[in-house]
Formats: C-alpha cells, structure tokens, sequence
C-alpha cells in the first residue's frame, strides 16, 4: 500500500463494503482451483477479529484464515484477493491505533513467508517473531525473502 500515513486504516476496518456476502463462481478454471464454486467475503473487520485470536508462540497464514471462514461460513472457499488487502488493513489499522493491538505479525503468507506489506515491513514482522521465539530465514540472493522455519509446527488450530 502506498501513502499510509494519509489513510485512516481503522475506517477502511470497519467499513463492511456490503459484506458477509456469498458469490457463485462460473469460471471452471477457478472451480477446479478453489475445489468449488460458493465464493464467500469476508468483511475487513472478521480478518481483525480472527487475526486477535492468534496466541503467543503460535502463527497462522492468511491461507489458514480463509479456510477456516470457508467452513464456518459453509462456502467452497474465501475470496483470495480480498483476504490480502484486509490483513494488510487490520495491521496497518492496529499499527495506527496503537493501543487495543492486534498481533498482525503473527499472520504470515504462504509458505510461511513475512509480509512486506506489514508496518515496517518484513524487517519489522521478523523482530515481532523473533522476540515470540520463532527462528526467522532467509531465502534469495537478489529477491531476498524472510520465512518462519518449520511454521506448520506452530500453526494456530482453528476451530
């Protein structure tokens, strides 16, 4: 995201956009990807809620998010590219507050990677989690990339 410090992340947080909402997929490409066609949105807010949940010493991935609202919304999947922006929104949001933190560092991309996205970066989110216990890696020469190790140890058990 660009110009953060001009954006008020807590009123794009609680902004619903109209959702909960549910959508039915037609594309057969995205069907056999997501492994289904009841596409669910979840509000930016919901992203905030899930990602306080998260406990010291545990981490999720924005993966883990979407499945777990997928199933307890009864959808085939959570729309993914939302699911971005509103984690990225909850952190920026929390980071701005100050007060009522939301552990955002605790919620990680794919494979267990740091979000550069995140308020001061990867750099920031690797001392948030070294400071929890985790062993941060590094991965790449020119396109340098952090990663927790062994991240599917310390998932968070969703419900």
């Amino acid at each position: 995201m660009a110009n953060e410090e001009k954006k008020n992340f807590n009123a794009m947080l609680h902004d619903s956009k109209d959702m909960p909402k549910f959508q039915t997929v037609t594309d057969e490409a995205s069907i056999q990807k997501y492994g289904g066609n009841r596409m669910y949105f979840a509000p930016p807010i919901d992203y905030d809620t899930a990602m306080k949940k998260v406990p010291y010493g545990k981490v999720t991935t924005v993966g883990e998010i979407r499945a777990h609202f997928a199933k307890c919304s009864g959808a085939d999947f959570t729309e993914p590219i939302t699911a971005g922006i509103f984690v990225s929104i909850a952190a920026w949001a929390s980071f701005q507050r100050g007060g009522d933190e939301t552990p955002y560092w605790r919620t990680l991309k794919a494979n267990g990677e740091l979000n550069e996205k995140y308020p001061g970066g990867a750099r920031a989110q690797k001392e948030k989690l070294e400071a929890e216990g985790h062993t941060i890696i590094r991965r790449g020469r020119k396109n340098i990339r952090y990663f927790v190790k062994d991240y599917e140890k310390k998932l968070f058990e969703w419900e």
